[in-house]
């Protein structure tokens, strides 16, 4: 860039350079404050402008959890039954998940034996895998 062309050389001499009188455009004093000094006072209208968003509280909010359901797979009812003393009912052995606190029946897994099982709600795959075993999901 050639320096007879810059506005520095027609305002040599000029003291301000075209500031105003004294000490405008000079140093850290002319800003108000360092940074975000004065956002909330003398830079309001900046900040209303500007940066509408940058006070208040953001971010994340941990959800409540509402209910902590508990549930049992397929796979897992012959253990359970090997486990429990519970009466059979036209040779099926009933097993009253909603007495043990779960609440739902999931399809994972396989079982062998044959049962009538008491639950609030249950999966379509755990039915099919249960009614295949020859055995009953009742829910209410």
């Amino acid at each position: 860039m050639p320096t007879r062309s810059r506005k520095i050389r027609r305002l040599r001499g000029s003291r301000t350079h075209g500031w105003g009188q004294v000490g405008q455009h000079r140093k850290t004093g002319g800003q108000g404050g360092a940074g975000k000094a004065g956002l909330l006072k003398h830079k309001w209208t900046w900040t209303v402008k500007y940066d509408p968003n940058h006070f208040g509280h953001f971010g994340f909010r941990r959800p409540v959890p509402s209910e902590v359901s508990t549930w049992l797979n397929v796979g897992q009812l012959d253990e359970l039954a090997n486990r429990l003393e519970s009466p059979k009912i036209e040779g099926k052995q009933v097993i009253d998940l909603n007495a043990m606190g779960y609440e739902k029946l999931l399809g994972s897994g396989n079982m062998t034996g044959s049962y009538q099982i008491l639950v609030k709600a249950a999966t379509a795959r755990s039915r099919a895998k249960v009614e295949a075993a020859g055995g009953l999901v009742e829910v209410p």
